[in-house]
């Protein structure tokens, strides 16, 4: 009697904001005003070159310098543009916890489907009030919260004991993890759900590889394809060609997010030489100069022809 099939793997359950999010550039106008309209146009790009998530006013999204009404109609806008074809993910962390849960519940009202939750900075608090702050947001907010753990900006580390409290509430449902610490993330994933979004774009595949769900993207903005591929062909289980992908990017990688310049500044600059709706930084951000332009369209450039050779298998 022949023995029966195996019972066939379940799915993996589905992360909670998507795989591919781009961290997105706010758009302004030549006068430094917002541009919806070039914010929406940005984003059905985005949404149609691959991005199944959308983080608005984040590091990249310039939230420090833009206000509390524009954040909101931000969200409104980039909501009404890609419907249900994307997540929604609205940055809204603060200094202040009271501030933060303000804008926590104005995200909310506008359409945003999470939030994104910084680490209080500046006045470096404590681990039990940093716990304190997100558990309060948490509590007042209905929608999933993802912890922003980036200390090299906030000046406080979410330390992997407090993640693993954290995770125990309903709504905190991921992390975005720019703590260069492999280490403490894998702890915290081999004993949490949490979801673990990689927010350093080197890093894409080293994290997923090791169970996280997916990427929040700074370089993005300008490759998302390119960076969509990596992941796809790990799923895929052909990890040659994701190993390839992840390293073809590293040139444009190195050159928007570690070469001095904010990502925000790289970003725009990219985004504007190619045409698409970026517009000015604000300061105190200044503008890329001449050479750094052309230094970062080339190795798009680059990139993209490399995209384009292998689909056409030369």
């Amino acid at each position: 009697m022949t023995s029966p099939s195996p019972s066939p793997s379940p799915s993996p359950t589905a992360p909670p904001l998507g795989r591919a999010l781009c961290a997105m550039v706010t758009p302004f106008t030549d006068e430094g005003l917002l541009d919806l309209d070039g914010a929406q146009l940005l984003a059905e790009r985005l949404v149609d070159d691959g991005c199944d998530g959308l983080v608005l006013s984040g590091t990249t999204g310039e939230s420090p310098t833009t206000s509390d009404s524009e954040k909101a109609a931000l969200v409104r806008a980039v909501a009404e543009a890609v419907g249900d074809r994307a997540t929604i993910v609205a940055g809204v962390g603060s200094c202040a916890t009271r501030h933060t849960v303000e804008m926590a519940l104005e995200a909310e009202k506008a359409g945003a489907d999470a939030l994104l939750v910084v680490t209080p900075y500046y006045s470096k608090p404590p681990q039990d009030a940093v716990e304190a702050h997100f558990l309060e947001v948490a509590d007042a907010a209905g929608l999933p919260l993802a912890l922003y753990d980036i200390p090299g900006r906030t000046g406080t580390r979410i330390e992997p004991e407090t993640m693993l409290r954290l995770a125990e509430h309903p709504r905190i449902v991921a992390v975005k993890d720019c703590a260069y610490d492999l280490m403490g993330t894998q702890k915290v994933l081999s004993r949490t759900d949490l979801a673990y979004y990689t927010g350093c774009d080197e890093f894409i595949l080293a994290l997923y590889a090791v169970g996280g769900a997916g990427y929040i993207s700074t370089v993005a903005n300008a490759a998302p394809g390119q960076l969509r591929a990596i992941i796809d062909a790990f799923d895929a289980g052909d990890t040659a060609s994701a190993r390839r992908g992840q390293q073809e990017a590293m040139e444009l990688i190195e050159l928007m997010m570690g070469a001095g310049l904010p990502g925000t500044v790289t970003s725009k600059a990219l985004l504007g030489a190619l045409g698409l709706p970026a517009g000015p930084v604000r300061a105190p951000l200044r503008p890329a100069g001449r050479e750094a332009t052309d230094g970062l369209l080339t190795a798009y450039e680059a990139l993209r022809q490399r995209a384009v050779n292998r689909v056409s298998g030369r």
